[in-house]
């Protein structure tokens, strides 16, 4: 397996980057509007995103895209805004170590939908950890 190439290294890399998203947001939001530190943050990705497809001579024409691919960018772009905006709300009030175990629900939630909306097969490892996860979360909201 080429590890450059591979889904779990970026999967690995996508949780250490969470992990540090969650403790420099919960550290940034401290004494300031979390909407605003979250448009701040949007900028920041923006320009940061905006580097690496210069540095890669990645861009591309958006005229070329399709439309079905504009249409659940779009969407997946309104479902990010609003997840950050609850996200650096609940830092903002919350203790860290019980707001980030809570957002991984998300882990839970994709599970379902990609067996209900994409019509991925169950497996019993995946349906296992999922709730696994759930059950986590559980006792780290409750007690």
């Amino acid at each position: 397996m080429n590890l450059r190439e591979s889904w779990l290294l970026f999967a690995l890399g996508s949780a250490f980057f969470a992990a540090l998203t969650a403790l420099f947001g919960k550290l940034g939001v401290a004494g300031i509007n979390s909407n605003l530190a979250t448009f701040i943050r949007t900028l920041v990705i923006l320009a940061v995103t905006a580097g690496i497809l210069s540095v890669r001579s990645e861009w591309a024409r958006p005229s070329g895209l399709p439309w079905h691919s504009w249409m659940f960018l779009v969407l997946s772009g309104i479902a990010t805004g609003l997840s950050w905006l609850c996200y650096y709300r609940a830092l903002q009030l919350g203790p860290i170590s019980k707001v980030a175990p809570i957002d991984k629900l998300s882990v839970a939630i994709v599970i379902v939908l990609g067996l209900l909306v994409l019509g991925e097969k169950p497996a019993w490892p995946v349906l296992i950890g999922g709730s696994l996860i759930v059950a986590g979360s559980l006792v780290i909201a409750l007690f």
